[in-house]
């Protein structure tokens, strides 16, 4: 039967949807929570509710609220499983999870993003592969990938908008690539996009509307979240901070500028400082340990990088005004040695209306931020139609 607009079937399958796309949204929520989220009647949810659970489309369980008995719904783990994808400079990173939330196996192994694309993406569906195995779950009921590289990418057409940062990858598609190989629905962003999205869903960021995700690594970047969403921009670069100028005379930068903020902070520009006096095979996570057992330079690297990174933090609170800030990659190891100089950086150069109400915190994910970001990717962009297939009969609610 053919569903005209208005009728009672096509009212009946936007519910159904919208609950879907509720418990999606939270993890799980009670049934008062979905009629309050959804704006649907409690009769209507109990009644929806059941016909999802028929068609193995959510789990519901037993569980208390307010003292009171309640039941808990959320998606069927065999309703599917996705998969999230994660580049970073220097390793792969993947993490298979089901339609409930649950991280069923995850993985990561040194890799040189720089290498070619073809090299990457044949061992991520290597790794993909195994994992699913390990998960001990069928390749096929994977119903979408989520896949996060170090660097912009255009919002409409999926093509990295920066050959600077990934010459390798020049003039390749990374979401038409992967979905040929896997045969679903691939969604790209950058890292810094998806860390905050992690640690929105998983992290720090839980329960915040407006935050900004600043990851400190090879570059610098941040993820914008404006009312619970990825703020991208229409071109798909919101949120290069690295690119903000602090000195017009310093460095010159890799987008041509001089004296960008990631030429003060990104770890290729900082561990040179060092190399005389700690040798040339530092990393930023060994500074950073370095730094927590007192040592001198260390220290004093750590407090300049924070107090530049701090700079921009101020930027963001005087343009966004996020009420909640979260620190990424391995600087926020570091703890309070990072976050009081951005703390006072932030004092100094955002106005106090700005600066009033935000909240700095160390990222809860590490490592992790970006896969886990990639998975809760697809669990926003994949379509709701993908859970319930086709729903017969007309509403009975």
């Amino acid at each position: 039967m053919v569903e005209t607009p208005g009728s009672q079937s096509s009212l009946h399958r936007a519910n159904l949807e919208r609950v879907v796309r509720a418990v999606r949204a939270a993890g799980s929520l009670t049934q008062a929570e979905i009629a309050r989220t959804t704006g649907l009647s409690a009769a209507t949810v109990s009644n929806i509710v059941r016909e999802l659970k028929e068609l193995g489309t959510v789990d519901v369980r037993t569980t208390s609220a307010g003292g009171r008995r309640a039941r808990s719904v959320s998606l069927s783990s065999d309703a599917g499983i996705v998969v999230g994808v994660d580049f970073g400079h220097s390793h792969l990173r993947v993490a298979v999870g089901n339609l409930a939330q649950q991280v069923l196996a995850e993985e990561a192994e040194p890799f040189d993003v720089d290498a070619s694309a073809d090299q990457g993406f044949d061992r991520a569906e290597k790794l993909v592969t195994r994992l699913v195995g390990m998960a001990g779950v069928d390749r096929g009921k994977i119903v979408g990938i989520g896949l996060g590289v170090p660097g912009p990418i255009d919002v409409e057409t999926g093509i990295l908008g920066s050959t600077a940062i990934l010459p390798g990858w020049r003039g390749t598609n990374p979401r038409e690539e992967l979905s040929g190989r896997m045969g679903v629905p691939v969604h790209v962003d950058n890292d810094a996009n998806l860390g905050a999205l992690g640690e929105l869903v998983w992290g720090a960021g839980r329960g915040v509307a407006s935050l900004a995700y600043i990851k400190v690594a090879s570059g610098v970047g941040a993820g914008l979240v404006i009312n619970g969403q990825i703020y991208r921009g229409p071109g798909g670069t919101a949120g290069e901070i690295g690119h903000i100028t602090l000195d017009e005379s310093g460095p010159v930068c890799r987008c041509g500028n001089r004296g960008c903020l990631e030429t003060f902070a990104a770890a290729r520009h900082v561990l040179p400082l060092l190399a005389v006096s700690h040798g040339t095979d530092l990393t930023m996570l060994r500074v950073v340990q370095l730094a927590r057992e007192g040592d001198p330079g260390c220290r004093r690297v750590i407090a300049d990088v924070a107090r530049h990174i701090g700079n921009g933090v101020a930027h963001l609170c005087n343009l966004l005004n996020p009420s909640r800030v979260v620190l990424g990659g391995d600087l926020a190891e570091a703890g309070e040695l990072a976050l009081a100089p951005i703390r006072d950086s932030v004092g100094r150069y955002a106005i106090p209306s700005a600066a009033r109400d935000l909240t700095l915190v160390p990222g809860a994910l590490g490592g992790r931020a970006e896969v886990l970001g990639a998975l809760a990717l697809v669990l926003r962009e994949m379509g709701d139609r993908v859970l319930l297939g086709p729903v017969n009969g007309t509403d009975r609610t």
